[in-house]
């Protein structure tokens, strides 16, 4: 009782404080509606601004990221299920894990808070206390520190909701770490959602009708029933969303109903509207032992800055017929067989690639995609947008092919190569892996429903579909 007092006690004195330096309480109402909020105004100038601004390491991005170099393998998914995506059940028992490792390998001390988001990722106006139930920022508690590894690394975990922090809001959220005291200097930040079942989607996917997409490219065709949920207004007041696999930059926004039918809004469309490239099966390598080489590793050895691991050089996959194979859609598995506890005792490796390429492509760079890659393509920490990212590849003319090296945690992993245009956010698979409409993904279709007055966007259904 005594630390919350004491905390409440030195936040009104900042507030009074705030106010002295302002002239008057009415006057920071004018100027900023309210302290607790932010604006239509700032959201629209963050959002204006952002790619101007994502240099700077306080600038807060609405997406996953890694602020701090140091910082690597983020996991976050459901927890007591492996693989599985950022997203709970309002009103259930379920909560998130948060699992990060620090490679500066001592303790430090990480304070955490959430950010509600509307259907599109940009901040809400609410206060924090209308969407949280209990302290508004807590501390990350749990933290273990590596043992007989190569690599110093301090783990930390987190689970919400938790006794001092809980949601009363379905929809999007923003998880930002930060530094005890200051959280303008976010250490990592995770998008999460909260779903509140209302509404029901059933859905197919198949290849896309459309002649030229037919072989290429695949189509999500689905329907959401309301049932006995009341939307007045469907093409106004909802928002429907469909994501392939565990990817953003690709996902498509916006979709209106192509008809409604009583209790059905029918999204089945067949001109193009809702197709994605349709990629290939992901590749992958297994890292949990190094003892052994497994299918796909070329070499390893134990140098002076820790352990190699070369992969078999990759091929291009973009006119080769298609294979099907289990895969776990990009998705990676911290495990290790040489010892007991993989969170803590896995060994981090430098990995290898190789892609080879007769010349450079121009126009864009060739990266490597999936979660070991955090499906990211912005450099982390204070890097320019236009900087390197972390799957960035770099051509190297004596061997004529791409070639990166990453520093992974031993595992399992997923991935594909993706060609970017520069200047673009939407990752391509053509270049490289091909499109084959048989391939296996997984698709998720979340819809949000605003009501007539209200200031947020409630998520009423998450469902996945697949083919």
């Amino acid at each position: 009782m005594g630390f919350i007092v004491h905390r409440f006690t030195m936040k009104f004195l900042i507030f009074l404080l705030m106010i002295s330096g302002t002239g008057s309480l009415l006057a920071q109402k004018d100027t900023n509606a309210d302290s607790g909020r932010i604006s239509n105004m700032e959201r629209r100038t963050k959002k204006q601004h952002q790619e101007d601004n994502n240099f700077d390491p306080s600038f807060l991005r609405y997406t996953d990221f890694i602020y701090k170099e140091s910082i690597t393998s983020v996991i976050f998914r459901r927890e007591g299920w492996e693989l599985t995506p950022p997203l709970i059940t309002y009103g259930s028992e379920e909560r998130l894990l948060l699992s990060f490792d620090d490679l500066d390998g001592d303790y430090s001390v990480w304070q955490y808070t959430v950010l509600h988001c509307d259907a599109e990722w940009n901040p809400t106006d609410l206060w924090q206390n209308e969407y949280i139930e209990g302290f508004t920022d807590d501390f990350v508690r749990d933290y273990r520190f590596s043992y007989n590894t190569l690599q110093r690394f301090t783990n930390y975990s987190l689970t919400i909701p938790n006794e001092n922090f809980k949601f009363t809001l379905s929809g999007n959220y923003i998880l930002k770490v930060y530094p005890d005291g200051q959280p303008e200097k976010p250490i990592l930040t995770r998008r999460f959602m909260v779903v509140e079942p209302r509404v029901t989607v059933k859905g197919v996917v198949k290849a896309a009708t459309p002649v030229d997409l037919r072989f290429t490219h695949q189509e999500v065709l689905f329907s959401v029933y309301t049932g006995n949920y009341k939307i007045s207004e469907p093409y106004r007041d909802l928002k429907v969303v469909v994501q392939q696999n565990a990817r953003w930059d690709n996902a498509l926004w916006g979709l209106q109903p192509m008809m409604l039918r009583g209790e059905e809004l029918d999204y089945r469309y067949t001109d193009g509207t809702n197709t994605f490239e349709a990629g290939n099966e992901f590749r992958y390598f297994d890292i949990k032992s190094l003892r052994y080489q497994s299918e796909r590793v070329r070499s390893f050895d134990n140098r002076t800055d820790g352990f190699h691991v070369e992969l078999q050089p990759d091929k291009n996959r973009a006119t080769t017929p298609y294979i099907t194979y289990g895969d776990i859609n990009g998705q990676r598995l911290i495990k290790t067989e040489d010892a007991n506890d993989a969170t803590i005792e896995s060994e981090y490796v430098w990995v290898d690639f190789f892609l080879p390429y007769a010349a450079p492509v121009t126009g864009g760079g060739i990266y490597i995609m999936g979660a070991l890659t955090d499906w990211q393509f912005a450099a982390p920490g204070n890097s320019p947008a236009s900087a390197s990212g972390p799957g960035r590849m770099e051509y190297n003319f004596a061997r004529q092919g791409y070639q990166a090296r990453l520093y992974l945690k031993q595992g399992y992993y997923n991935y594909l190569y993706a060609y970017l245009p520069d200047g673009a956010t939407k990752a391509e698979t053509a270049l490289v892996e091909g499109n084959r409409f048989e391939t296996k993904n997984s698709y998720t279709v979340l819809v949000y429903h605003r009501e007539p007055g209200s200031r947020y966007d409630r998520l009423v259904a998450a469902e996945v579909v697949g083919n």
